[in-house]
């Protein structure tokens, strides 16, 4: 009897209810997942920063949100820099990156979850741009397609000396650090070399041609996909922490090994 229903279900081409809800659950996971990697590839492209509406809406985040450190007008407090002329890209790399708004006074603003959304972040950036010319957010353009052995160099001669040649980051002076490179958004990397952050020197277009930004941005992206060649890379920190591994655990192991030796022949 079973059989024969099974048959007739599948001669007139029904589907058992385990079906249909696997089906509209694989469904719902591929459009949610689609609109995510969409939206956050192009909220901030998708909206007009000159539109009106976007500014007023990014002015009232502003007095909410940052006046209290850089004034109602933007123009600095003795708790926050004057944000007048800083641009667009300024905006969307601090608050895009969670290092605005600070939680705490320190040596410099740290990476942490975004407290807005792509769409707030948008009319914040819109609302600072709109005060004065600066440096706008980079196009999609700006970012793809870059020569990756230029790149390489082009980051050894201005950028190694403080991320360290695999960008993995390093320590300056007063508690501050250059940080990690790996895991960065393109945008977020372009943004910090065009409005020089914190302790970062600015490499405007004079220093660094928008190509040579995108080739440096090839580097990165070509050396977080291709890890190190020669296994335990200790961080890629360099010499120094290899030569410590060695110390402690290589003339370590010999060290042990030749007491274990003594004392057997004992």
């Amino acid at each position: 009897m079973r059989n024969k229903t099974s048959r007739s279900a599948r001669r007139s081409g029904r589907r058992g209810p385990l079906a249909s809800i696997v089906l509209i659950a694989l469904g719902l996971a591929a459009t949610g997942g689609a609109y995510v990697a969409f939206s956050s590839v192009s909220a901030t492209a998708s909206i007009d920063l000159s539109s009106p509406a976007v500014i007023d809406e990014g002015s009232k985040l502003f007095a909410a949100n940052c006046a209290t450190c850089h004034g109602m007008q933007a123009q600095g407090t003795a708790n926050g820099p004057s944000l007048i002329g800083v641009g667009s890209a300024a905006v969307d790399f601090q608050v895009g990156t969670g290092r605005m708004p600070m939680q705490a006074q320190g040596p410099q603003a740290l990476k942490k979850p975004v407290q807005f959304t792509a769409e707030q972040t948008s009319a914040l950036a819109a609302y600072v741009s709109s005060l004065a010319p600066g440096p706008s957010i980079p196009t999609q353009t700006q970012l793809e397609n870059g020569n990756v052995s230029n790149g390489g160099e082009l980051f050894r001669i201005n950028c190694a000396m403080c991320h360290n040649v695999a960008g993995a980051g390093g320590a300056l002076t007063e508690g501050k650090f250059a940080p990690v490179l790996k895991g960065v958004a393109a945008v977020h990397v372009y943004e910090a070399m065009l409005t020089g952050p914190q302790n970062m020197p600015v490499f405007n277009d004079l220093n660094l041609t928008p190509d040579e930004k995108k080739d440096i941005i090839a580097y990165l992206a070509y050396n977080e996909a291709n890890p190190s060649p020669g296994g335990l890379e200790l961080g890629s920190l360099g010499p120094v922490s290899e030569g410590l591994f060695l110390w402690i655990f290589g003339l370590g192991s010999i060290v042990a090994l030749t007491v274990w030796i003594t004392a057997k022949s004992n």
